[in-house]
């Protein structure tokens, strides 16, 4: 082995320059279509869970056989005190969770009128 042999001289005897090497280059159009191409997955991901999400919640599929009484809302009538005057013996707290559970109510307040569900678990001592 020569010395011109570890330069990568050529046959001939001229140095050769080594080859330069590209790297890839994104425009901005490209990075735009690589971030769309990679969003599409989570995109379909996320519909099919708020798709198939929702049935669940409004079929009635595996019920558990819950039983429950209605009790009309009165002027003056809280959650706190329909738990208290339905289960007495009962923490209201543990009551008040399982209407709110019951009916989905999305906040605590009641409307005059209004059929609350019972659980029947509560109601069995009256």
């Amino acid at each position: 082995m020569t010395t011109i042999d570890t330069l990568g001289a050529s046959p001939r005897g001229r140095v050769v320059a080594a080859t330069p090497t590209t790297r890839l280059r994104l425009t901005v159009r490209g990075r735009r279509v690589l971030a769309f191409l990679a969003s599409v997955p989570v995109v379909v991901a996320l519909g099919v869970a708020i798709v198939s999400g929702g049935g669940a919640l409004a079929s009635n599929e595996g019920a558990s056989g819950v039983t429950f009484t209605h009790v009309a809302v009165q002027p003056g009538d809280t959650l706190w005190s329909i738990a208290r005057a339905v289960a007495p013996e009962s923490d209201p707290r543990d009551v008040v969770d399982a209407i709110v559970r019951l009916n989905a109510l999305p906040s605590g307040s009641l409307d005059v009128g209004q059929s609350i569900a019972i659980p029947a678990q509560y109601t069995a001592g009256d």
